[in-house]
């Protein structure tokens, strides 16, 4: 796995992370729906579920109940197995656009998850490092799902 950031000045993110899962497409990309939806973990790893409505327009958000949650974004793009772009704050509750990008390819029986973030706001001192380790634990639950052979 890596990651890399590259803010180009102090209101801009720019965040890769690349995962090799020992997994078909179809069961990463199932996987991955999972973990960002129902499967959802947030801060120290506590229970965290989404829903992810998975097709264009599609909004992914946190139920809270009761008419109560909070909207991260809105599928933008979907092309099964291969691409989920989802556009909105995500969890800033602060001034800022976000474009997140999932591709997968596969790479003979292993799939290469590459994972893209891009942001414009108005980040507070450390918000940074923070996403990265919140996007990275995503990809490593995916990977743990399927243990080397």
């Amino acid at each position: 796995m890596s990651t890399a950031t590259t803010p180009q000045d102090d209101r801009s993110l720019q965040l890769e992370v690349q995962t090799r899962v020992h997994a078909s497409l179809d069961d990463t990309f199932a996987a991955l729906l999972e973990e960002l939806g129902p499967a959802n973990l947030g801060y120290a790893d506590a229970p965290m579920p989404m829903v992810l409505e998975a097709w264009p327009g599609g909004r992914w958000y946190r139920d809270l109940g009761n008419q109560d949650g909070h909207w991260w974004g809105t599928v933008q793009a979907i092309r099964r197995p291969t691409l989920l772009e989802i556009c909105g704050p995500m969890m800033m509750s602060f001034g800022v656009a976000s474009n997140i990008q999932y591709r997968l390819t596969a790479d003979g029986h292993d799939t290469l998850l590459t994972f893209r973030h891009s942001a414009l706001g108005l980040f507070p001192a450390g918000y940074r490092d923070a996403l990265t380790q919140g996007w990275s634990a995503i990809s490593r639950r995916i990977q743990a799902r399927f243990p080397s052979p």
